[in-house]
């Protein structure tokens, strides 16, 4: 008993250690995003564009537009065919050989490199119109979303118990007004807690644009040629000779990781406010 105890004391503080490594780096590399960026955070910074290479001024307000035009895109065509598949593998999907290919396909493209689906895309949508584009960084975003909000969407609805599916049709509901009115709301928090994560992981993302988008030094709102966007203009600027390229890399990185961060903590505070006691139902009169 006594050897037991013993050796889950010292487990624990191994597991103890090694947690404290991990924070002390991640609270390492957000002291020093901050103490390098919130000095250089200003409004020029998001309202001016960039001047010529050496002069020093001007801002990012091309990469930043850019940036917004690429992830809301992408969100607007990841979210719902992500949230679809979901409902797919939750409520139609079961017990099907053909559910369980595509739920492994999606499994492993949960964890494919970013890098990866920048490659892919280039091969079937750059090279063919023979120039970058920001259509197809949209897609590579897309569908580095999709697996993410996918499977949160499949694990929040296999959550709902089988009885308020079984009540309903004891009532007469068809199958699609059971997932809209109680699978679909009674698992809200966690889809929307899905839809935050892949957001959050397509606002960072820099190797799949590299490979589409590409970049360019001026405000680009056509979806057919290259467009600017925070990460890579971050990338080129930190790699650049220039002192105030750096400056301005690392404000824009500050801010970057801010936005991440507060969509991953919103995130949390949705699942587990949200969910708190997820067989608690409310039933209305």
């Amino acid at each position: 008993m006594f050897k037991r105890k013993l050796i889950s004391n010292i487990m624990l503080f191994i597991s103890f250690l090694t947690a404290l490594y991990g924070l002390f780096w991640l609270f390492w590399i957000l002291g020093t995003l901050f103490v390098n960026g919130f000095k250089y955070l200003t409004l020029d910074l998001f309202l001016q564009d960039p001047t010529p290479p050496g002069i020093e001024g001007g801002g990012l307000r091309h990469a930043f537009i850019g940036h917004i035009i690429i992830t809301s895109l992408a969100t607007l065509i990841g979210v719902p065919i992500g949230v679809c598949a979901g409902i797919y593998y939750a409520e139609y999907g079961k017990n099907s050989y053909f559910f369980m290919a595509l739920k492994n396909i999606t499994d492993i493209m949960v964890s494919i490199p970013s890098i990866i689906m920048g490659a892919v895309m280039y091969a079937l949508m750059v090279v063919p119109f023979k120039q970058f584009n920001a259509i197809s960084g949209i897609f590579a975003l897309a569908l580095l979303m999709i697996p993410v909000i996918s499977i949160t969407t499949y694990e929040m609805l296999i959550l709902v118990p089988h009885t308020l599916r079984e009540a309903a049709y004891a009532l007469g509901a068809y199958k699609w007004q059971i997932i809209k009115d109680i699978t679909l709301k009674a698992a809200k928090f966690g889809i929307l807690t899905g839809i935050l994560l892949g957001v959050a992981r397509i606002s960072g993302e820099t190797a799949p644009l590299l490979f589409t988008a590409f970049n360019n030094a001026y405000l680009s709102v056509d979806l057919f040629k290259p467009m600017a966007s925070l990460t890579v203009t971050i990338f080129n600027y930190v790699m650049g000779p220039y002192d105030y390229w750096h400056k301005q890399a690392w404000a824009a990185a500050f801010f970057l990781t801010l936005l991440v961060l507060v969509l991953s903590l919103f995130a949390k505070a949705l699942l587990y406010f949200g969910t708190l006691n997820p067989f608690k139902w409310k039933i209305k009169k």
